[in-house]
């Protein structure tokens, strides 16, 4: 039986061309697709552009104010260095004594004790401490006059090497507490238990003989080697020129001003001197 034919009338359109309408679609849609992957890489990168913007900006600012800071400090520097201490210190001075001579003018003038009421601005506390100062300081300036006596010196040395003296506080704790752990304990008439060093290790008088056994450490042996050497350096500035030098000193800083003079002053009075030494000065 023969097909029946369709007329081109009753035909669709989608019959008619599907393949291009299916193409415009899947075009359009890939195109979408694209435009939406690419937007939010864009705005990520607009981001980290303005990101990179804003540091660069900060980076920027810190160093112009770094710069600024800089120069402050620079031209601060050279004022300081322009100022000549000592005229500073002098002119303190200068202000500190016009202040106490104005300061006493008044008191005087109002019929008031000047000392007593400068006491009123310390406590009792801080003027025992301030007078115990003042009279060391004045043992101190009393000691250091010049003496012949070998003993005064030697005492003067041995209370310096005590004053600079570092004892080991740690290792003293450390042989304590061995003390109290290896001692022998003794009970005292009030009950009281106490650690007795029966050797003499560690509180040693003129029967003890623990100290043989002593090994003193790294540290204090380099200590005292350090005091030996300081002390033989000493030894030799002193003696340093031999018998040539004429000693026109009495210590070592008046060495040191008397070497200072003749740097300046020799040149000029070197003539002066020889004609003393020869006798033909007129």
């Amino acid at each position: 039986m023969p097909k029946r034919k369709v007329p081109p009338t009753e035909m669709s359109s989608e019959s008619i061309a599907p393949g291009p309408r299916h193409s415009k679609l899947s075009e359009s849609e890939s195109t979408d697709a694209s435009d939406a992957a690419a937007t939010p890489e864009s705005s990520d990168a607009a981001q980290k552009t303005k990101e990179r913007a804003e540091r660069w900006n900060a980076l920027k600012c810190r160093a112009k104010k770094s710069a600024e800071v800089n120069r402050k400090e620079v031209y601060a520097e050279r004022r300081r260095q322009a100022v000549d201490p000592s005229e500073t210190s002098r002119l303190n001075r200068k202000r500190d004594e016009a202040e106490f001579k104005l300061a006493k003018a008044e008191a005087e003038d109002d019929g008031e004790d000047f000392e007593r009421k400068r006491a009123w601005d310390w406590t009792i506390e801080e003027s025992e401490r301030w007078d115990k100062r003042m009279e060391k300081k004045k043992k101190h300036v009393e000691d250091v006059a010049f003496q012949a006596d070998y003993t005064q010196t030697a005492r003067k040395i041995y209370k310096k090497q005590l004053r600079e003296l570092q004892p080991d506080l740690e290792s003293y704790a450390a042989e304590k507490a061995k003390l109290i752990r290896d001692g022998t304990i003794v009970e005292t008439e009030d009950g009281e238990l106490i650690a007795v060093d029966r050797d003499g290790e560690f509180y040693a008088d003129t029967n003890s003989l623990g100290f043989i056994d002593n090994k003193p450490s790294k540290g204090a042996v380099d200590r005292l080697v350090g005091d030996l050497k300081k002390a033989e350096d000493a030894r030799m500035r002193r003696r340093k020129g031999g018998d040539e030098e004429d000693v026109t000193y009495i210590n070592d800083k008046n060495k040191q001003f008397n070497q200072k003079l003749a740097r300046y002053y020799n040149k000029y009075t070197g003539e002066i001197r020889d004609s003393f030494e020869r006798g033909t000065m007129v």
